[in-house]
This record gives structure tokens, C-alpha cells and sequence, in this order.
């Protein structure tokens, strides 16, 4: 009879219309144990063909069409349902867990990197603290924050490549030169020229001292207002009245055994804010008297060291021996103890040979102390020479005898000026003694409180030389004890020059002087 387009299903199967490999094997009852026709065998053929494919196919089922078979997988029982969710669960959970171990890890990782001994450094700065854990120290970055993702630790160096504002080459090196002091170098330098690196230190609740010459100064350091940062160069605090005197360092030293010490390379500029009890470091070449040395780019670098020590007396120690000459012979002990008596107090520059001896006469008849007598300005002919105005002090020797007769020590005013019309000023231009117009040809000339003229490039060891020369033969010829070396500050700098040396900072001028 003819194949049914549907098979029988098996007994006790419900008619879903599949087939199960169980009905592919004949029986004494199935139908092929019937007489065999040649259409029977073909059909029967055909039939254990298709069965052998379903065994293949072991667990499959299919829909039993003449003209088309489709797998369909079975569903899980409801049974295995809950099982199947809680392992996934579980594989959820076990992936989560994971996550969350390496970005603790990896956050473990970092915070070591930003740590280094007492300092913790941050994206906008860093604080150091002493070995109670006190903070002792603040400060942070102005002209940008730090990038934590660009840093790393190698050995004692703390680097990092990127700030908010672009690349940039950023370390800290930690060195522990004795066991009672600690130092971090510090140094962040911009890969851009124009740009200006800035940084603020908060001096907060302690007493900090150093620094520069004021016009009114107070001992710990006291300031009032708002500075924006201005080169931290020599003036004239007698007539600049808010810019820094002619001594000045690089170096602070705080009541909390704290100190940093700003590298001479740097083009530092100090700003501050009383509100905020912060100074304002910063390094730039732009619209500054600050020049790159020579064959590099202006690439302006704030480095700077940091020290914190047990007690105030050991890290200034440290520092000191590390950063200062001290002193090559021991000053007159007179010059610190009793007054030095001017000519300038009483004469100004109306000065000679007779009021100089009543002024002594008078210190000596009324009994004050006296560790020198000072000749001041105007004792010469003109500005830029070096002895005595004949006219004025007819005979300096017998006037220098009575004074050391009478117990006085004789100081005498001197400057870095040549007037234009002194005989000096041809002898300079002629021995090219003198700063010079940035062409390099014709002398700066500068116009002073006592008139115009050039000034000595003390860059130049010819014209110091030259200058040392004159004064010691002043020294010997009448026994002058010193000297007062007025002026000499940045002030008097022509704003455009050239020296022998070229200057990075031009109150290396000064120190020269």
C-alpha cells in the first residue's frame, strides 16, 4: 500500500508528528515483513536510508516531511531550568569578582607609585610630612595638574609624561643624605616654548625665614597683599621700594624643619598672596631678563630641592654646608658690635678734607663708639675715578695719619660706574671694559643718580681685574680697612645689553660685582 505522509507514531508516543529512532527497525509486525514487492523494497530502502541519518544525529528530532527535515533541539526540562540559571549566575559573579580584583590591584599599584617615603603626591601637588606624620610642608602645581596615568616608579625616581596641558618632563628623586634628613629633588619642565610653570607653597601655621632684602623687613618673613610672580632679581630697594633688595638667595627656611632651595638655573620669578599665606613660584623666559643658555631652547624648568629634617637646627645645617661658601676669614668683630659713622648722614656729598676731620674730632670728644669712619660720595674729582680730589683733600696722607692716630678705621664709598666725562671712560671703551649695546660694539650707557655713563662688565675678568687693581692701591697707599660697594643691582642694568659672558640670570652681574 502507499507510504503514509505521515508516520505511525510509536506506541504510547503522542502524534507530534515525529518519529523516534525506535521505529527504525523492522518488526515481525511492521509492514516490510509483509511479501516484498520491488516497490516495497525501493520504499523500504529509501525508509532505512533516512533512519541511519536520524541515528547519526543521536538526540535530534525532526520534523518528518516527504520534501524537507529540520533539527530542532530539545528543550531543557523544567527541572534543569534553576540549575542552569544559578551556574550562569555563578559564572557572572566569578567574572565580576575578577574585574574587581584588578582594578584593586592595579589602584594598589598606582597608589605605591605616587607615594615615595614621606611625600604623597597628587594631581595638583603634593605634602610631606615629618616622621610623626605631621604635615610639614605643602604645595601645589598652578600652571597645571599631573596626568597619574603617565607616571611610574623606578628605584628612587618618580616620573610622569603628561599634564593637563600637553607632554612634559616631570621627576621627583628621593635622597636621604643622613639619617636625620630627608630631600626630594623636584623638577618639571614644559616642552613648549612661551609657557610658565608655576607652583605655590603654603607656608600656613609656621614661620618661615630667608629669602630676599625688603625695603621694611621682618624677621620671620611677614608679607601684606597680592603679588603676581616678578623676577626675583637685585633692585634698589631705596628707590623700588616694593622690588627685592641687592641680597638675595634662593632659599626658605621654615620654623617646622622644612627648606627648599630653588636651582640657580631656573628663571625665577616670586609672587604671594597674604590671604592665602602662600608664595608663588615660577620659572618663564617671556617678557623676563632671564635668558636660555646658550643652544637651547627656551623650554622654561622649575627644579627645585625640598629637605625636612628632625629639628630646625640640623636641616639648616644641611642645607648650608650643601648650598653655601661660608666665609674665608672672620670679620672684624667692631663692624658687628659699634656703629659705622657716615659722611652722608651729616655732609651728603658736600664733602673735604676739614669736615671730615671735625666729624671725627667731635665722635671721639663726645665718646661714641666707632668701629669705622665712612668716606662717602663725591670725595673724587668726578664719577668714575678712583682717588682723592685734590682740591677737596689737599693732603690725604696727613689726613689718613690723624685719623688712625686718633683710633678710627677709614671705609671708602666706591661704585660700578664711569661717568662719560671722567678720564677713565676712554681707558675703558679703549680695553673694552664695559657691558655693551646688544650689537656688541658701542658701551650701554646708563643714566644713574649721579649722572650718565657706562657701566663695568664684571663678566669680563679684564675689567675686573682692573677695577680690584685700583682699589687695592687705594688700600695700600693710605691703609684703608674696606670698602662700601654701593649700587650694583639689576635696576641699573640697561634693559638691552650684552657682557662679556652672556648672563642666564643677570644677578650673577651683581655677585660678580
Amino acid at each position: 500500500s502507499p507510504v503514509p505522509r505521515r508516520a505511525q507514531p510509536r506506541p504510547g508516543a503522542a502524534e507530534t508528528g515525529t518519529l523516534g529512532l525506535s521505529g527504525c527497525r523492522s518488526s515481525p509486525e511492521s509492514p516490510f515483513s509483509s511479501p516484498e514487492t520491488p516497490r516495497l523494497i525501493a520504499q523500504r530502502s529509501s525508509f532505512l536510508i533516512l533512519c541511519q541519518k536520524l541515528y547519526r544525529k543521536q538526540n535530534a528530532m525532526y520534523t518528518f516531511l516527504p520534501e524537507n527535515f529540520t533539527p530542532v533541539k530539545q528543550k531543557p526540562s523544567k527541572e534543569l531550568r534553576p540549575m542552569l540559571g544559578a551556574i550562569l549566575l555563578g559564572i557572572i559573579l566569578f567574572i565580576a569578582a575578577v574585574v574587581a580584583w584588578c582594578y584593586y590591584t592595579m589602584s594598589l599599584r598606582k597608589a605605591e607609585r605616587l607615594k615615595t617615603e614621606l611625600m604623597d603626591l597628587r594631581a595638583d601637588g603634593f605634602v610631606i610630612r615629618n616622621q610623626h606624620g605631621e604635615v610639614v610642608f605643602r604645595l601645589a602645581f598652578r600652571s597645571g595638574t599631573l596626568d597619574l596615568e603617565s607616571c611610574s616608579k623606578e628605584g628612587e625616581i618618580l616620573s610622569c609624561t603628561r599634564s593637563s596641558g600637553g607632554p612634559l618632563n616631570f621627576f621627583i628623586q628621593t635622597v636621604k643624605p643622613k639619617d636625620t634628613v630627608m630631600c626630594y629633588r623636584v623638577r618639571w619642565e614644559e616642552l613648549a616654548a612661551g609657557l610658565a610653570v608655576e607652583h605655590t607653597m603654603f607656608w600656613e601655621d609656621a614661620h618661615w625665614y630667608g629669602g630676599s632684602e625688603m625695603s621694611t623687613q621682618h624677621w620671620p618673613i611677614r608679607l601684606a597683599g597680592y603679588q603676581e610672580p616678578v623676577p626675583y632679581v637685585t633692585s634698589d630697594v631705596y628707590s623700588f621700594r616694593d622690588s627685592f633688595g641687592g641680597i638675595l638667595e634662593r632659599y626658605w627656611l621654615s620654623s617646622k624643619a622644612a627648606a627648599i632651595k630653588i636651582n640657580d638655573s631656573v628663571p625665577f620669578h616670586l609672587g604671594f598672596n597674604a590671604t592665602e599665606r602662600a608664595l608663588f613660584f615660577q620659572a618663564r623666559y617671556k617678557d623676563s631678563p632671564y635668558k636660555p643658555p646658550l643652544g637651547q631652547q627656551p623650554f622654561p624648568e622649575l627644579s627645585y630641592r625640598v629637605c625636612v629634617g628632625s629639628d630646625v637646627t640640623s636641616i639648616h645645617k644641611y642645607m648650608v654646608r650643601r648650598y653655601f661658601n661660608k666665609p674665608s676669614k672672620i670679620p672684624a668683630e667692631n663692624a658687628f658690635r659699634y656703629p659705622i659713622w657716615s659722611t652722608w648722614a651729616l655732609y651728603k656729598n658736600n664733602i673735604d678734607q676739614d669736615k671730615l676731620l671735625r666729624f671725627a674730632e667731635k665722635i671721639k670728644k663726645y665718646h661714641f663708639n666707632c668701629s669705622h669712619i665712612e668716606i662717602d660720595d663725591m670725595y673724587t674729582q668726578t664719577y668714575g675715578d678712583f682717588d682723592f680730589d685734590p682740591v677737596k683733600f689737599p693732603n690725604v696722607s696727613e689726613m689718613f695719619a690723624k685719623l688712625r692716630e686718633d683710633g678710627f678705621k677709614v671705609t671708602l664709598w666706591t661704585h660700578p660706574f664711569i661717568n662719560y666725562n671722567s678720564s677713565n671712560f676712554g681707558v675703558g671703551i679703549e680695553r673694552q671694559l664695559f657691558i655693551k649695546e646688544p650689537s656688541g660694539r658701542l658701551p650701554a650707557m646708563v643714566e644713574w643718580w649721579n649722572g650718565i655713563g657706562a657701566i663695568l662688565d664684571f663678566t669680563n675678568p679684564a675689567a675686573r681685574d682692573w677695577f680690584q687693581s685700583h682699589l687695592r692701591q687705594l688700600r695700600h697707599k693710605y691703609g684703608i680697612s674696606s670698602f662700601k660697594f654701593d649700587a650694583g643691582e639689576t635696576s641699573y642694568l640697561p634693559k638691552q645689553f650684552s657682557t662679556f659672558r652672556p648672563l642666564s640670570d643677570p644677578s650673577i652681574w651683581s655677585r660678580r660685582y
